[in-house]
């Protein structure tokens, strides 16, 4: 079944462009990676969504996606309220909508 990962990120202030850029050069030899897509959600706000072939290949991913993470890690500020400087959530499709 199809699953889905979502992260929310804060770039420090100066940052951004190494931000994108960052996930415009990244590897995307996840196994299971179908998509994704850095959305901008406000001033220096983003979302990175990822679309999956199925939740087990997701969480096989995570191992990779913190490293790659790590590589841009310094670009962000803490989100506060004890997430730290990332806010992700995941799962499995349960409703698909199409035009």
């Amino acid at each position: 079944m199809t699953a889905f990962n979502i992260v929310r990120f804060r770039v420090k202030p100066g940052r951004e462009e190494a931000f994108v850029e960052a996930h415009r050069k990244a590897g995307r030899d996840f196994e299971g990676f179908r998509r994704g897509s850095l959305v901008k959600t406000g001033e220096r706000a983003y979302c990175m969504v990822g679309e999956w072939d199925s939740f087990q290949s997701l969480a096989a991913a995570r191992p990779q996606m913190i490293a790659l993470l790590d590589t841009f890690r310094g670009d962000l500020e803490d989100l506060g309220g004890g997430l730290g400087v990332t806010d992700p959530v995941s799962g499995e499709v349960v409703v698909e909508l199409k035009p």
